[in-house]
């Protein structure tokens, strides 16, 4: 006999997904590599102060945390990071350097050895950092990406290309370290060296630019000595985005470039697979790569119009084969040894998993990060791929997750309470793959929407555009499109609708409940909410020119910064919220929520602010992402009239 289904109210089903199980599922394996036939990549441990670990995969099968706690392979190079390690074998044994979290010093790494600094420490401003490294044996050296603070403000930084001796000689002496180029441009990404070792390749863009408006391809010639010529800018502009370059084994060179509307793979300027669909995306961490060229000509891809696929290319014919399997999404990590390629792949049934396809039988198969079903996968979401159309008749994508208990039904015509869920960036995208905090809320009978609104990336370059001095407006308007229309078709409670996001996400969310009235509540995550303290200094370089593409130049339009800005308008917000800040954030800092809930002084709103001591940009550690989803289920319940089992009550003031 099959298990009875119980007839309960939306929002009070029992689930087996509980905060602690979504915690401790958050996150993923990031910068797989190889050392010499072996796979090697970062993974996180949320329960380990949220630390990431380097994870070594050997011939064996066995997987090993080669480094114990509390070391923490993560960069701050742009404060988002970028590749933190690399290895080769030096007689047959593993020569790895990473970067450390804490000190942002590079280490060097011998198998059975204790990690030995390579950098100094610098004690100017957010000191010296340290991306994309490659191992030089044959200069003794690790080229890679150096952003060294040149004073105590945000802005007051430096990037290089630049040479580190591996024998540690400048671990305590700055000098040692040697410049490969001079800073005349702003950004840079790591060089990458033909196979002939002659030229190398990078990236660079300045201000006001973000790596999505436009970049320029670098290429110098390489001395004997390892000092590079003068470079040459080869492809890339003002208005074309050129994310990532490589070397085929011929030594041609291999990009993406937008210069079409999509980012597309071009082979010395000629393209290779033109498609209205992106073999690229967003360059927010240097070292991110959607190709990998192999020995043979074909090259490795991760491509897709929205979700992304594995393939493998044949540059002569224009062909794509993708790996079979069930997977639905692919992270821009990718690595390649001989016929193999390793990438990062999940579904909306299995979490991120290391996956490696062999392009000679064709068959791909996890490797590592294994998927485990902690609780029956039928409490999984089953999402939608649904289009809308925004007040303008412009596409919205988005991906619905309505509730879903194999235990539990609602009465019937009762439709249910919706969270809309606006993605970061927000140059970014909300991946279609399991996540066990939607899990967390669609099997107690709320549903999730999230929603890829006009700016976001995976659509083409047209679409990402919809958002240039738009941010605040189109973003809102579009997320509101999307619960209306829910409402309207009767999937969703039209006065049961709530908005949450993080970053600006967060933006998003508190920008829609200041100027719609479409939400009953909102939850607000490490947000922007004043745009002109925002934009003035509060945040770090990357993006501190940001809003002149996304709002205006803040000189020419300053009454926009102020209609836009949530904290302006906090007068205008009626609804209960959720403030849910990390008190170590350089990105969206404290102070923006401060100025915030000093305007809703008196207001007698209820809300709730929690603040965070050791958490950044994003949360990392098992108990505060406890906190902030079982807090934020206690939002909904309170203020949608529900009932779920077990869940603490969060205290709202007036």
């Amino acid at each position: 006999m099959g298990e009875t289904v119980r007839t309960l109210a939306y929002g009070s089903w029992p689930s087996p997904i509980d905060a602690a199980l979504a915690a401790t599922h958050d996150g993923h394996p990031e910068w797989v590599g190889f050392v010499g036939d072996e796979v090697w990549w970062t993974e996180p441990r949320p329960t380990e102060g949220g630390r990431r670990t380097l994870v070594r995969r050997r011939a064996e099968g066995m997987e090993d945390s080669v480094l114990p706690a509390p070391w923490n392979v993560r960069s701050r190079v742009v404060e988002y990071g970028g590749q933190p390690w690399a290895g080769v074998l030096v007689d047959g044994r593993p020569l790895v350097v990473f970067v450390d979290f804490a000190d942002q010093r590079l280490y060097r790494y011998d198998e059975g050895g204790e990690p030995r600094p390579l950098t100094p420490v610098s004690a100017v401003g957010g000191g010296l950092r340290w991306a994309e490294p490659q191992v030089r044996l044959e200069l003794g050296e690790v080229w890679c990406v150096l952003e060294e603070f040149t004073g105590e403000g945000p802005t007051d930084v430096r990037r290089v290309l630049a040479a580190v001796p591996l024998n540690g000689s400048a671990a305590e002496d700055r000098n040692a370290v040697r410049e490969l180029t001079d800073d005349r441009h702003r950004f840079v990404t790591g060089p990458r060296i033909s196979p002939d070792g002659r030229r190398t390749a990078w990236l660079a863009w300045d201000h006001p630019r973000m790596p999505w408006d436009g970049t320029e391809l670098l290429v110098a010639d390489v001395g004997a000595d390892g000092t590079l010529g003068s470079p040459r800018a080869v492809a890339g502009g003002p208005e074309e985005s050129i994310a990532q370059v490589d070397w085929a084994f011929d030594g041609r060179l291999l990009y993406v470039s937008d210069r079409g509307g999509w980012w597309n793979l071009y082979r010395d300027g000629d393209p290779l697979c033109p498609r209205d669909e992106e073999f690229g995306g967003p360059l927010w961490k240097p070292g991110l790569r959607w190709f990998a060229p192999l020995e043979g000509g074909l090259v490795a891809v991760v491509h897709g119009r929205g979700p992304t696929a594995l393939g493998v290319l044949d540059p002569e014919t224009g062909e794509i084969v993708d790996a079979a399997g069930p997977w639905t999404e692919f992270e821009p990590t990718l690595a390649v040894y001989g016929e193999r390629i390793v990438a990062v792949g999940a579904s909306p049934r299995s979490a991120h998993e290391v996956v490696e396809l062999d392009t000679c039988t064709g068959r791909a198969r996890v490797i590592g990060a294994e998927h485990d079903d902690a609780v029956d996968p039928a409490y999984y979401p089953e999402p939608q791929i649904r289009t809308f159309t925004g007040p303008a008749g412009d596409e919205i994508h988005a991906h619905v997750y309505p509730p879903h208990n194999p235990g539990c039904v609602a009465p019937a015509h009762t439709p249910p309470p919706f969270v809309v869920w606006a993605h970061g960036g927000p140059t970014g995208r909300a991946p279609l793959v399991l996540d066990l905090a939607i899990a967390y809320f669609t099997s107690r009978g709320i549903g999730v929407a999230e929603v890829n609104y006009g700016g976001s990336t995976g659509y083409g370059r047209e679409y990402r555009n919809r958002l240039r001095e738009q941010w605040g407006v189109v973003d809102v308007e579009d997320c509101a499109a999307v619960a209306l229309a829910l409402a309207d078709e009767g999937t969703a409670d039209r006065d049961r609708l709530a908005i949450r996001g993080g970053s600006a996400g967060g933006w998003t969310a508190a920008a829609s409940l200041t100027t719609t009235d479409v939400y009953a509540c909102g939850t607000i995550l490490y947000p922007i909410l004043d745009l002109a303290g925002w934009g003035a200094g509060e945040t770090h370089d990357l993006e501190s020119r940001y809003l002149e593409t996304l709002v205006g130049p803040l000189a020419e339009v300053p009454a926009r910064y102020a209609e836009r800005s949530p904290a302006v308008h906090a007068d205008r917000l009626t609804v209960p919220f959720l403030l849910l800040q990390g008190l170590d954030d350089v990105i969206c800092p404290p102070a923006q929520c401060e100025r915030f809930l000093a305007r809703m002084e008196g207001r007698r709103v209820p809300h709730a602010y929690i603040a965070f001591e050791g958490e950044g940009h994003g949360f990392r550690r098992a108990e505060t992402m406890i906190r902030v989803l079982e807090s934020e289920l206690s939002l909904y319940a309170q203020a949608f009239g529900l009932n779920p089992p077990g869940v603490p009550k969060l205290e709202l003031t007036k």
